[in-house]
């Protein structure tokens, strides 16, 4: 990144160098990327490009084959690490939810916060019900995620995530399962995130929610970033033609549907 430390604050993240190979097969070819606090960082691709193995190395759902991943100048990628510690600081939302459907909303936040944080029952209502009635879910509290749409669903997944207070957000094609209307709901909620200090680094194939939450953007092509930059430079003006052919394509899709 061109930006300096003084400009965005300190550096929550920063994988060196990180190689992922899955048999023969590399997914990630020597991938660097910084995440400073308080940013959000989109990654584009295809399918295939590396966005979703990316983000599950940096939650060390998958053990990388060579580089680096440092979390507050920590290498979490180490092998001597402790997992658990490094994942209570590192929240992660997938497209699918993945709230437990036998809890409440209110259960599934107090779920987290009893046993990660070790909160007190009460005490972990009390934060929940606040962090619901953050996102206007207060009334739901006691329903189960099947009576809820899907953009309440994801809502309160991503605010379980933030309960933890975790120190990086990672989301992971967290609109692709919502209708266009619902989608508004959860780009709310990530803009009230980053405003209060959050710093995500986020997947998606939806190019108006990249352009419109990102403070940067990355695509990946083939596990390789071929270009990166500020949201408003990158769409406006790419560089690199493979970029250019890229956003054209799912501009003219876009526009299909």
């Amino acid at each position: 990144m061109s930006k300096s430390v003084n400009e965005l604050g300190p550096m929550i993240l920063n994988v060196k160098g990180v190689w992922k190979s899955f048999e023969d097969k590399d997914v990630l070819k020597g991938i660097d990327l910084e995440v400073y606090r308080g940013q959000i960082v989109a990654l584009i691709g295809s399918s295939g490009s590396g966005k979703s193995t990316l983000l599950r190395s940096v939650n060390l759902l998958e053990e990388i084959s060579d580089g680096q991943i440092l979390l507050n100048d920590v290498d979490i990628a180490d092998p001597r690490i402790n997992q658990d510690e490094v994942r209570r600081q590192i929240g992660l939302v997938f497209q699918a939810y993945n709230l437990f459907a036998h809890l409440s909303i209110l259960e599934n936040i107090t779920l987290a916060l009893r046993h990660v944080q070790g909160l007190e029952a009460e005490e972990a209502k009390t934060k929940a019900l606040a962090l619901l009635d953050r996102i206007g879910l207060l009334e739901k509290a006691n329903e189960y995620p099947d009576k809820l749409s899907g953009g309440q669903q994801q809502r309160t997944a991503i605010m379980r995530a933030v309960a933890l207070n975790p120190t990086l957000l990672l989301l992971d094609e967290v609109t692709s399962a919502l209708d266009p209307e619902l989608v508004s709901e959860v780009l709310e909620l990530i803009r009230d995130l980053k405003a209060s200090g959050t710093s995500i680094l986020m997947a998606t194939h939806e190019l108006s929610f990249a352009r419109d939450v990102a403070d940067w953007v990355v695509f990946l092509d083939g596990g390789v970033i071929i270009e990166e930059g500020p949201a408003k430079d990158f769409f406006e003006n790419p560089k690199m033609p493979r970029t250019i052919e890229f956003l054209q394509r799912l501009r003219r899709r876009a526009g299909e549907q």
